[in-house]
């Protein structure tokens, strides 16, 4: 029986009113806090309530512990407007926010300003929401830093804050927020946004990776958000997504080869698939994507790829967005997905699943990431299955959420910007170290039988063969890194042909002698490796001793890399290996002493004495030379991969020197342009093509010595969280003033006076070269060693003229060797400039680089 149109009418009514009623409800519990003041603002339309207003709606305890703070000697105007005031806090803190069953989106921003009394690198805190651990021993700092990194290789401006984004679903009438902050240090919150989130938004079961059609229940799981992509767009700000307020990054500084996929957009009307779509994302996602530019690929390798890093042992949620915007039939589209290199999805067409063209869709996929495994791939390629045509993949958006296991969301990062966490218990570190030492003294018996029996075999032919200017391990040989230390000399302890553990091998009691049992007072470094003392062997002889700390990242590869790369090279500009100890799962490393320390502990912060503008010069001119030997030196060459202020040593006269050859890489055979290798290398210094592309060459160390450049002349750390966002990378600030041809302006104020302008400006000529963003426009070292060298030479007749000679001259550097250079040549003069660096370099490394001249 049919209803009277007035009831039909009436229900309808009815169903749109509780609709309503259900939107102004879920609006009405959202929370905006602006932490650390009783005042409210308005940002993008939005009102932020004091944490200390007056009905605000929640609960602060323990503010006893904690004081609200503003930036201290910087102008509060640099700041976002949410970013000017903070909670900080060195005790336990709890907000209680009252009304909240049901599934939200909780956001906690942070913002590093500096704080008056507290040292905001130092942070480290806890955060846990109801019972459910988000963040634990967690640093704003290193955390920025991190992300400034990736971020600088898409050159996308750099940010001073973080948003840490968490969707739970809350069984209890009252969500609480501790913040617990690590013994002895402190933490902070500038603000806290919680935003209702409709309940089937992560709801029922999930499609397994590998799992051959079986699905996995996300239900009651925590959630944070790692990554969320706009394919194929521009960024959409949190105002662009109506009602949950998320923000939309570009794709592309995340692909592998972002050539794989070309840009599309379709501005037609564009609808979701089902009302359940319609909270997921909004349609400006699905208005552009990316396909693919070759649909002939067979090879996942060459498919449309995005890569992540994520944290290890956790099971994620991968959430793809999909909108057919070109065919209007199916089949025509139809493709294979792949997560971690495993089928997630054969057979795959958007335009069946979805229900025609134009009709926004999404899929969701369940993986497990391994605890040996810190990345994330998503690729997209042909599914050869579906025959010649059909085989182009389309994608518009990308989501990665991390699940909590066991009720933990957090993981302890391991930043490389000084601030340390801890690391597994010492049971396993024990056994760590113990298959270390088992491992190491397998490896090296393999080596050394491997490589003796191959040189016995080549012996009649390297008898043969001409000599030529080539380091010591290709003419047959290789010597002990110092003939000066105990034990040391012509004879190889390992027998007359060479292996890869050349120099003297300590003994254990030796090297606890040689550090009076490790004091800590002879402590004077500590890098990833570990800690390096101040020693003195049994003969008088003061070397720096590099022990490593058995819970590092670093280990038995880096162990075996640094003594096989040093052993190999003899030069005056690279830093001694004298001998090595392995005993007792030790893994320790013996160099000759440099006096003077780091580059970087000259620069800033340290009390020692500021370098002249001549110093810093000739300082850069020693560690191009050592870097022109390692690429030059050798058939393939030798890339540093780590190149930084901290590892270019000063010796008692200044003289520097390349150091720490852990994760260096011989160079691409002669029909290679390149090394396929993981990025490795340190914040601030990576060369963001080489992270782009994971391809290493040459230029990745040309890149790193530019920032070095920068960072001579200007004295401040190369990323820096607590400064305003235009000024946080070295390298961008930099590279800024020097386009302008104003690098003066951000100089060190104490070189003010003190150097020769045309010197400076040759100077930042060069360094603004080093930062090509391609490396196939950048210099070579003996490029840049001459331009250095040609700036030294317009510099010291000013210097004699307008300041006395006060500081060393540039024969301490060039062993009396300096050349009078008729003019600089332009970077087209390529011949002349590399020419005339690598004659002089073939000269002094004719001996070996043994030269010691002062």
């Amino acid at each position: 029986m049919a209803l009277p149109v007035r009831e039909i009418f009436g229900l309808l009514f009815l169903v749109i009113f509780s609709a309503f009623a259900r939107i102004a409800e879920a609006q009405s519990k959202s929370f905006l806090i602006n932490c650390g003041t009783n005042s409210s603002i308005t940002v993008s339309g939005r009102k932020w309530v004091g944490d200390l207003a007056p009905n605000n709606n929640i609960t602060l305890s323990s503010p006893a512990n904690a004081a609200s703070t503003t930036p201290s000697s910087v102008d509060s105007t640099t700041y976002e407007p949410l970013y000017v005031t903070a909670r900080i806090f060195d005790g336990g803190l709890n907000y209680s926010f009252p009304g909240t069953r049901g599934s939200y989106f909780v956001r906690l921003h942070f913002c590093p300003f500096p704080f008056d009394h507290y040292n905001v690198n130092e942070s480290r805190f806890g955060v846990v929401a109801n019972g459910l651990k988000l963040v634990s021993e967690f640093s704003v700092s290193g955390e920025i830093s991190r992300k400034n990194a990736y971020l600088l290789s898409s050159g996308s401006n750099l940010t001073s804050f973080l948003v840490k984004e968490y969707i739970l679903a809350i069984k209890e009438d009252v969500l609480v927020l501790e913040f617990i902050p690590v013994k002895g240090s402190f933490g902070f919150v500038n603000a806290i946004e919680i935003v209702p989130a409709v309940d089937t938004l992560f709801a029922g079961s999930v499609s397994k990776v590998g799992g051959n059609g079986a699905n996995q229940s996300i239900s009651w799981r925590g959630i944070e958000t790692m990554y969320r992509l706009n394919v194929g767009g521009s960024e959409i700000d949190p105002g662009q997504d109506a009602d949950l307020w998320r923000t939309w990054e570009v794709d592309s500084s995340y692909m592998i080869t972002e050539n794989a996929g070309l840009k599309i957009n379709n501005s037609s009307k564009i609808t979701f698939s089902s009302a359940n779509e319609s909270s997921v994302a909004p349609l400006l996602v699905y208005e552009t994507a990316r396909t693919m530019v070759n649909t002939e690929v067979l090879e996942k390798r060459f498919n449309m790829s995005w890569k992540f890093e994520v944290h290890p042992d956790f099971d994620y949620l991968v959430r793809l967005h999909f909108c057919e915007l070109i065919f209007d039939k199916a089949n025509e589209r139809i493709f294979r997905i792949y997560i971690n290199n495993r089928t997630a999805a054969d057979n795959f067409n958007v335009f069946v699943r979805a229900g025609g063209k134009n009709k926004a869709y999404h899929q969701d996929f369940f993986d497990v990431v391994s605890p040996k495994v810190d990345t994330l791939w998503i690729q997209l390629g042909p599914d050869t299955a579906a025959g010649a045509a059909g085989t182009d993949a389309l994608l518009n958006g990308l989501e990665i959420f991390k699940l909590s296991r066991n009720g933990n969301l957090a993981y302890v990062e391991k930043y490389d910007s000084g601030v340390t966490s801890p690391r597994s218990s010492k049971n396993q570190m024990l056994w760590v170290g113990v298959g270390a030492g088992i491992a190491s003294v397998a490896i090296l018996a393999i080596v050394i039988y491997c490589f003796c029996n191959r040189l016995r075999g080549k012996s009649s032919d390297t008898k043969n063969t001409p000599a030529r200017w080539r380091p010591l391990f290709l003419n047959g040989s290789i010597l002990n890194s110092n003939v000066n230390a105990k034990g040391a000399g012509s004879q190889n302890p390992y027998g007359s042909v060479g292996s890869v553990r050349a120099g003297k091998r300590f003994m254990l009691p030796e090297i606890r002698a040689a550090t009076n049992n490790f004091d800590e007072s002879l402590v004077i470094g500590l890098g990833g490796f570990g800690k390096v003392y101040k020693g003195e062997t049994d003969d008088g002889t003061l070397v720096a001793i590099k022990r490593a700390n058995p819970q590092s990242q670093q280990g038995l590869a880096e162990f075996e890399t640094e003594i096989e790369m040093l052993s190999k090279l003899r030069h005056r500009h690279l830093v001694s290996l004298i001998g090595f100890c392995e005993e007792q799962n030790e893994m320790i490393l013996v160099y000759e002493y440099m006096a003077n320390g780091t580059l970087r502990s000259h620069l800033f912060g340290s009390d020692l004495p500021p370098l002249t503008f001549k110093q810093r010069l000739e300082a850069c001119i020693g560690a191009a030379r050592g870097l022109h030997y390692l690429h030059t030196g050798a058939d393939r060459g030798i890339i540093h991969r780590d190149v930084k202020t901290t590892n270019i040593l000063l010796d008692e006269n200044f003289v520097a020197k390349m150091s720490d050859f852990g994760l260096s890489k011989t160079g691409p055979a002669l029909d290679h342009t390149h090394v396929s290798t993981a990025v490795k290398g340190s914040f601030g210094y990576l060369d963001p093509e080489y992270y782009r592309r994971q391809q290493l060459t040459e230029k990745s160390d040309v890149y790193s010595f530019g920032v070095v450049l920068f960072e001579a002349v200007c004295a401040r750390p190369v990323i820096n969280p607590t400064l305003p966002k235009d000024q946080i990378n070295l390298a961008e600030w930099a590279m800024m003033w020097q386009r302008k041809r104003s690098l003066e302006t951000i100089i060190d104020r104490r070189l003010e006076g003190n150097y020769c302008p045309e010197a400076l400006k040759k100077f930042g000529e060069i360094a603004e070269k080093c930062l090509a963003d391609e490396g196939k426009s950048r210099p070579t070292m003996g490029e840049v060693l001459w331009h250095l060298e040609y700036a030294l030479q317009l510099h010291e007749p000013w210097m004699r003229t307008n300041a006395g000679d006060n500081s060393f001259t540039s024969s301490q550097v060039f062993g009396g060797e300096a050349e009078e250079k008729e003019g600089a040549p332009s970077f087209d003069e390529e011949a002349g400039c590399s020419g005339k660096s690598t004659t002089r370099e073939s000269d002094e490394s004719a001996d070996g680089g043994e030269r010691h001249e002062n």
